[in-house]
């Protein structure tokens, strides 16, 4: 049975008006965010760089590969990360339902920002210390970034009003697409001045600790939230007081609150039956669709590589008179342009019609995948359709339902386990197609209509799951996770009437 508790506090902020709080909580979550982007892309830059320094064929002749990364290279510095973030959307979700949100996600943040700086450090003058260096920093890295996932999404959805929660969360989420824009504009800057192809890719990296340092200075401005200090601290008095000074108006809260019951035992564990009754369908729907959705999402590169060759933007990497720096200008232009025009404005709609058009626009590139690649306009046109729908509303969605629909004191755990489920989808779709390039020497996959087909599939399946995911908008956390049923509206007034 659903407890029923006056709190004064919760419902305050369920009804405050938009403040100067909100957006500097929503800057907080969203600096991490941006962060975690940035370092999570740039590596791509990296990866150029590093093929063409440290494996570099100077006998190569024209028409033969003057430098690329081996593919258990490539695979094994993106895959340190991805193991790093699953690791810390399991591990920092469970932290902040313990010594909460905020405390964990300076934790995750000091992470950040140390390895990514740490990153550009990487020891060794050989490929093999490079490398082994670089994917060790790159794993605490990916830990780091994993954990402000479900902090990031706790703490903006805990601190807004109910009318404006989704907007907030989405708008914190949506500085991943920031993050991308910003990764290319310090790629195209660091090229500019910085001749060395060995020192560029070190310069990006490193500058990756800039913004993950920024929000570690922002989460100071505010204190603790008050759902985590009312109902999984039990102390509704302090995040009373706390949240007055936030509001500056004056909040009274007499109610003490027994948070030991459902603590620990089977009847709110997070394993329990009970848990499974109220809470299992949203933990599978909204875990099967990050799931799904991230198999697309980190697919997308099987058709970069053939858009961005067919369109001329970035030469193979058998052209002889391009430099190491000026092929990674032109790589990170071309993803600047592909962000701007499917990525950044992408947070904007629905997720039933983000996962159908995405269906019919992966579907229209597989049935005539020969006509597409030899019209390279409507190929760009077709990805890019994909890529924004991708972001405007099952990437945005996949997000914001896990941080609505939980109790507070399972709600980072339950968060990170959904985005680590997500997590295993991301691996699946950037290794599990391994397709043949323009200019690759290693062996292909199903090939790419094929591939284009399975994704297809795989977006209708997100469809479908996503129709069991429940409306959130306009409703408070605590009835929405049925934790708290309201005894009546008269008590949620405010100093104002409100």
């Amino acid at each position: 049975m659903a407890r029923t508790h006056p709190l004064n506090v919760l419902a305050t902020l369920d009804r405050a008006r938009t403040q100067r709080y909100h957006l500097v909580a929503a800057a907080i979550a969203g600096t991490g965010f941006l962060a975690g982007a940035y370092n999570l892309f740039s590596v791509i830059f990296a990866c150029r760089l590093i093929g063409r320094v440290y494996y570099a064929d100077e006998t190569a002749t024209p028409g033969e590969l003057r430098g690329q990364l081996p593919p258990d290279a490539a695979a094994a510095l993106n895959g340190v990360a991805f193991c790093g973030t699953f690791a810390g959307q399991l591990a920092f979700g469970w932290l902040g339902d313990r010594v909460g949100r905020r405390r964990a996600y300076g934790f995750t943040l000091a992470l950040m920002a140390l390895s990514s700086a740490a990153s550009g450090l990487s020891l060794g003058s050989e490929a093999k210390a490079v490398l082994a260096t670089l994917c060790f920093f790159r794993f605490w890295l990916g830990v780091g970034v994993g954990g402000s996932y479900p902090l990031s999404a706790a703490i903006i959805a805990e601190y807004a009003n109910k009318r404006t929660r989704g907007a907030f969360v989405a708008a914190a989420h949506a500085m991943q697409g920031a993050g991308i824009l910003l990764g290319c504009a310090v790629a195209l800057g660091v090229c500019s001045v910085v001749p060395e192809a060995d020192h560029v890719w070190r310069a990006i990296l490193v500058a990756g600790a800039a913004p993950a340092a920024l929000s570690f200075y922002l989460r100071t401005k505010l204190p603790e939230t008050a759902r985590y200090t009312a109902l999984v601290a039990g102390d509704p008095k302090r995040a009373a007081a706390d949240m007055s000074l936030v509001l500056r108006t004056r909040i009274q809260e007499q109610v003490e609150l027994d948070v030991s019951v459902g603590r620990v035992d089977d009847e709110w564990g997070l394993f329990s039956v009970r848990f499974l009754k109220s809470h299992g369908l949203h933990l599978l729907t909204t875990s099967s669709a990050c799931f799904l959705l991230n198999v697309t999402y980190y697919s997308q590169n099987i058709l970069q590589k053939d858009l961005l060759g067919k369109l001329g933007w970035v030469p193979p990497s058998t052209a002889a008179s391009m430099g190491a720096v000026q092929e990674v200008s032109r790589l990170a232009r071309a993803q600047a342009l592909i962000a701007l025009c499917g990525a950044a404005p992408g947070y904007i709609l629905s997720v039933l019609a983000g996962f159908v058009v995405m269906t019919f626009s992966l579907l229209a590139l597989a049935i005539s995948y020969d006509h597409w690649t030899s019209h390279a306009a409507g190929f760009f046109a077709l990805y890019n359709v994909t890529f924004f729908f991708a972001n405007a509303g099952p990437n945005t969605t996949a997000f914001v339902a896990p941080a609505e629909l939980f109790l507070a004191r399972l709600r980072c755990t339950c968060h990170g386990v959904a985005m680590a489920v997500g997590r295993a989808g991301a691996v699946l779709g950037a290794f599990g197609f391994l397709s043949k390039g323009a200019d690759s020497k290693y062996a292909s996959g199903i090939g790419t209509r094929n591939e284009l087909f399975v994704l297809a599939g795989t977006n209708f399946l997100g469809m479908l799951m996503s129709l069991f995911v429940p409306e959130t908008r306009g409703a408070s956390l605590e009835v929405l996770s049925k934790e708290v049923v309201y005894e009546s509206i008269g008590m949620f007034m405010d100093s104002n009437g409100e």
